[in-house]
C-alpha cells in the first residue's frame, strides 16, 4: 500500500529551500485542512484549486504528483 500523497509531501519539506516542491510542502505542512489521508489525484487537485492560496501554479502541484507517483512505484 503507498502512502498518501501528504505523506510523501511531507517528505519533501526543506525550511531553507528555493525549489518549488520543497516551497510546496513547506505550506502544506501548516495547511490544517489538506487532505491527509488520500493518494486520489482529483480530490488533491480540486481542494489545491479551491483552497491552497500558498500555491502559486497547480503546475508545481503537477510536477509534485509525478515525483510522488515514481516515488511509490
Amino acid at each position: 500500500m503507498r502512502r498518501s500523497f501528504f505523506q510523501w509531501l511531507m517528505t519533501q519539506r526543506n525550511p531553507v529551500t528555493s525549489d518549488e516542491v520543497e516551497n510546496f510542502a513547506n505550506a502544506a505542512f501548516y495547511d490544517t485542512q489538506f487532505p491527509k489521508h488520500t493518494d486520489d489525484f482529483d480530490f488533491v487537485s480540486r481542494y489545491l484549486e479551491e483552497n491552497a492560496t500558498y500555491l502559486h501554479s497547480m503546475s508545481i502541484f503537477d510536477q509534485a504528483w509525478s515525483q510522488y507517483l515514481i516515488s511509490e512505484s
